[in-house]
């Protein structure tokens, strides 16, 4: 199955540009904006975005995205989540998709317990999405890694000279499944309080 990050670009493959493959990044400058960070995963001020120096890809920061079941937890915190809109300008002349996103975190699941991490990706002014969902089962204490990358060669690139926005839509949910609630506790994160990259995004480039 295709992952969910070509579902990014699947909607613009009937419009999609003729071009020629670029082998490195372009070297003028590549911006990400953060448009809108929306839900409660990311509340105001937690999300901070980058661009890797050489234009490869562009990360995010979450600094405040913990789902959690049991003892100390509240009714609403089994699940979280976070609808970040972003908007990319690249040069003049290049085109872009995304090959590959990673995301990462840390978990702490008792016998029993259950989790799920899961992302979809759309353009601006297109509701279809592919969703992808990673299952983790208790017990389980450890950092966790998760990836959806499509294939180099099938990659669908975005129309030149046609500026959308980017919503990525990530969510953290953890079930206590069959341990106690009332005694224990369970959670996943995808949070970094040392504010290092918790999402990566890999561009794939194209000249127009």
């Amino acid at each position: 199955m295709l992952s969910s990050v070509l579902a990014v670009v699947m909607a613009l493959c009937a419009n999609a540009p003729t071009v020629a493959a670029v082998d490195e990044a372009p070297v003028g400058r590549v911006t990400v904006d953060i448009v809108s960070a929306n839900g409660s995963g990311c509340p105001v001020g937690t999300t901070e975005v980058a661009v890797a120096s050489d234009n490869s890809e562009f990360t995010l920061v979450h600094r405040n995205y913990v789902a959690r079941v049991g003892v100390g937890a509240g009714a609403t915190d089994f699940r979280k989540n976070c609808q970040i809109t972003v908007n990319v300008k690249v040069p003049s002349g290049y085109t872009w998709g995304i090959v590959r996103a990673e995301y990462r975190g840390r978990i702490s699941l008792q016998a029993g317990a259950q989790a799920w991490q899961g992302a979809n990706y759309y353009f601006q002014g297109d509701s279809t999405t592919v969703k992808e969902i990673h299952p983790f089962q208790g017990p389980l204490r450890d950092d966790w890694v998760t990836t959806d990358s499509v294939d180099p060669g099938s990659v669908v690139y975005a129309p030149c000279d046609d500026q959308r926005y980017l919503n990525i839509n990530t969510h953290l949910r953890v079930s206590a499944g069959t341990s106690n609630p009332q005694t224990t506790s369970s959670w996943i994160s995808m949070d970094s309080p040392d504010r290092n990259p918790n999402s990566r995004y890999r561009f794939a480039w194209k000249r127009c």
